[in-house]
């Protein structure tokens, strides 16, 4: 498995509206997150390492809840994923400080989550207001990531300014806009209208080019305009796998859960990759076909070598060539 996404802890001190971790959904309805058992100390370090050591990602995204509740145990995770070259992405509110010795470990990404400027983001995520920000950040170079709900597109340059400042900011390195992605049938004060939705990606289209550290590519960009469909034509939920906080539960179809609106989908992640998946490297030849493929043969070599289908006249072999997905 490429990627791997765990929620570290099912605790977190905020109470943001619209936060799909917390939505009654988002494990499938049978159990609500907050109802979740979750671990702490070295058996949460045991439990964790024993997933690594399962799916042998690559990528490792540790969110929540709130991770900075387990700080202790990350801590004492960071040097052993590193020592096994996996490279850790922690999405945070930084609303405690963030340790200074992760500054030491090269393979880790810190993404500070905020929602918008200043006055809104420290009504909906106090504790973890802009001033806590600051301070906990201090010494550290961090990613920020922003998801642009409908009160943020009722002012013109209110995108602008957000991007502005924290593009001055010291310490950021990059600055990623996610738009909000609702659940199938949600009816809620965050939701973009389509035209709402097409204002914001022409803004930061031209924003992307008056301040470098706005990380929003023209591809991805594009898939924010035409997102996949379904969950099974996304290449984010085809090589991320997300598990819950008790670390047995899977999440799915992807990180958010429940039944997301995938017509509807501005996930920063799945739209990178959706980009990725979508560049041509000839013509009539995706990367994302090429990912195909190998996924295809890895399921089968597994099969083979778990012996199950040895037996060749009852092995599926797959194709030479994936079968075409619709640009």
């Amino acid at each position: 498995m490429p990627s791997l996404s765990i929620e570290i802890t099912r605790e977190c001190p905020l109470r943001c509206p619209g936060c799909y971790a917390f939505h009654d959904d988002h494990l499938g309805g049978l159990v609500r997150p907050r109802q979740v058992c979750d671990y702490s100390g070295q058996d949460l370090v045991d439990r964790v390492m024993r997933l690594v050591e399962e799916h042998r990602p690559i990528h490792l995204s540790l969110v929540g809840g709130e991770p900075l509740v387990r700080f202790r145990e990350i801590s004492v995770l960071l040097p052993m994923l590193e020592a096994r070259g996996v490279h850790t992405q922690i999405v945070t509110s930084a609303v405690r400080p963030i340790p200074l010795e992760w500054r030491e470990i090269r393979k880790l990404n810190i993404v500070v989550s905020i929602d918008g400027l200043q006055p809104e983001h420290d009504a909906r995520r106090r504790p973890a207001t802009y001033e806590r920000i600051l301070r906990n950040i201090e010494g550290h170079r961090i990613n920020v990531h922003c998801t642009v709900t409908r009160e943020m597109t009722d002012r013109a340059d209110y995108l602008q300014e957000f991007v502005e400042l924290w593009s001055r900011t010291e310490g950021v390195q990059k600055i990623w806009m996610s738009l909000f992605t609702p659940q199938i049938g949600e009816a809620s004060r965050e939701m973009l209208p389509p035209e709402s939705r097409k204002s914001a990606i022409d803004t930061l289209l031209r924003l992307r080019r008056e301040f470098p550290k706005l990380e929003m590519p023209e591809g991805l960009l594009a898939v924010y305009r035409v997102p996949p469909q379904t969950p099974h034509s996304c290449m984010f939920a085809k090589t991320t796998r997300t598990i819950a906080a008790d670390l047995e539960r899977i999440i799915s179809p992807c990180q958010l859960g429940g039944t997301p609106d995938c017509s509807q989908c501005g996930c920063f992640a799945s739209a990178a990759l959706g980009a990725v998946d979508r560049h041509r490297l000839l013509p009539g030849i995706r990367v994302g076909m090429i990912y195909s493929l190998s996924y295809r043969l890895g399921r089968w070599l597994k099969r083979v070598q778990s012996g199950r289908g040895m037996d060749v006249g009852t092995v599926e072999v797959p194709a030479i060539l994936p079968e075409p997905a619709p640009d």
